[in-house]
């Protein structure tokens, strides 16, 4: 008979961090079972809080064990700087960031530089990819051949030394005894 065992609901650790001038990064860590759902939150000054519209902003979520990340890539305010929030829904329930992170506005006497101008998923896009696929395929190809060497050569001491000890452990043979000294 089998008996299964309940792992214990525990709530995520939420941390929310500016990842740069057009981004927001929102961890949440050491949650069991791994299942999260983000959703983010503006406020603007005193106001009152509003989520954030899907019509400016972007949002990517990464996830791996242990570990979730939603980015939220932010277009340019309309009107003034906001607050942001995150939180996070868990089966252990809500969690929200305790820090709020603020955007500075941007200056208004520069003008915006060719990279400022791209849209925040090209340019997220760019900083993801790798800037040649080809060469990233044969630096894998040449670890894959690294290690096989490796593993070979390994192979071969260990052979090597296993010979050695039993042509010791058989001590002289009988033709060694026949020669004359």
């Amino acid at each position: 008979m089998c008996e299964t065992v309940d792992e214990q609901v525990v709530k995520p650790v939420v941390s929310l961090y500016p990842a740069a001038s057009s981004s927001l990064l929102c961890v949440a860590s050491r949650m069991v079972p791994p299942r999260v759902r983000f959703s983010w939150k503006r406020q603007k000054d005193n106001g009152p809080a509003e989520d954030v519209p899907s019509a400016g902003d972007e949002q990517l979520e990464l996830r791996e064990s242990g570990r979730a990340a939603s980015i939220l890539l932010l277009g340019q305010p309309e009107d003034g700087p906001y607050k942001y929030s995150c939180s996070v829904q868990h089966e252990g329930g809500r969690v929200e960031a305790r820090t709020r992170a603020e955007l500075p506005a941007p200056a208004a006497s520069c003008p915006p530089s060719r990279r400022a101008a791209e849209p925040a998923a090209v340019q997220q896009e760019a900083e993801l990819v790798p800037v040649d696929p080809v060469q990233s395929r044969y630096q894998v190809k040449l670890l894959c051949l690294l290690y096989t060497v490796l593993i070979v050569k390994s192979l071969v001491y260990c052979c090597g030394l296993s010979l050695l000890r039993s042509l010791r452990d058989q001590g002289p043979s009988a033709a060694d005894y026949s020669r004359p000294h």
